[in-house]
């Protein structure tokens, strides 16, 4: 018998428990920097399953210079051409950086197989492949963590009917995502095939419960951070210098430069 679907998390509850997460991340950041360690985060899953909310919040309060989102376009001419992998590794971090892929090489795996987009011969190499290439990752020192968002349909029909009536969302509605829809056990049988050739010991997949987006968004990264061994870095010590003594700088008038106009004064 299944589990009896846990309730919504409390929007205050969510909201201080997120705080100190996102704190714990500032550590995992400064930790990352100061020695010199390679993180790469591995967002995938279903379409509208939250992936793109999650990271979001994993890099509100990063620091862009260290911590960088990479979500590709579809390949270009001359990238089809290429090794499959290689349009990825050119946006691996080097020492000190976090990089989260926002949908990944798996794209081979998912979209690309289901819509036809690769070959079934493209499609099997990756499965053989992909294995081999993530134990080369690790080998040489990446902390690689791949999480799969998982979501219910009846959730994902009603996520995407609410981005189709929200006009600040709608752009993260394609036809692709529509099109995922009729094709839902197709993308299910290729998850299911991907996880048997790439859920390895190096390289595991931690599966995401996405139904609640506040409870996902704080499993995943208490996950993220119980699975680093980082630990606190002392900060340097910054002190506020005084202000000097004027020098005689007077600023420029005000009806001598161009000034936005004053919006809020009319609310």
């Amino acid at each position: 018998m299944a589990g009896k679907k846990a309730a919504k998390l409390p929007r205050k509850v969510y909201e201080k428990e997120l705080r100190r997460l996102q704190t714990e991340l500032a550590r995992l950041q400064e930790w990352v920097r100061a020695q010199d360690a390679r993180l790469v985060v591995v967002f995938e899953g279903r379409d509208a399953a939250g992936k793109g909310g999650t990271i979001k919040r994993v890099t509100e309060h990063l620091n862009p210079r260290v911590a960088r989102i990479a979500a590709l376009p579809k390949p270009t001419e001359r990238e089809r051409t290429q090794w499959y992998f290689q349009r990825y590794v050119q946006h691996l971090p080097a020492a000190g950086e976090i990089v989260l892929f926002d949908r990944s090489w798996y794209n081979r795996a998912g979209v690309e197989h289901v819509m036809g987009f690769c070959t079934k011969e493209e499609h099997q190499r990756f499965l053989r492949q992909c294995p081999i290439f993530e134990r080369m990752l690790v080998e040489d020192g990446i902390l690689l963590r791949k999480y799969w968002f998982s979501v219910s349909d009846t959730e994902q029909q009603e996520r995407f009917r609410r981005r189709l009536e929200d006009p600040l969302r709608r752009w993260k509605l394609s036809p692709m995502d529509l099109e995922s829809i009729t094709r839902w056990e197709a993308y299910s049988r290729a998850k299911d095939e991907m996880m048997v050739h790439t859920d390895i010991p190096e390289a595991p997949w931690y599966v995401v419960e996405s139904d609640d987006k506040r409870r996902a968004r704080l499993n995943m990264i208490a996950h993220l951070l119980d699975s680093v061994p980082y630990h606190h870095v002392s900060p340097p010590v910054l002190e506020l210098p005084d202000r000097p003594a004027s020098t005689g700088y007077e600023r420029t008038p005000r009806e001598l430069q161009t000034y936005v106009p004053d919006h809020a004064a009319g609310l």
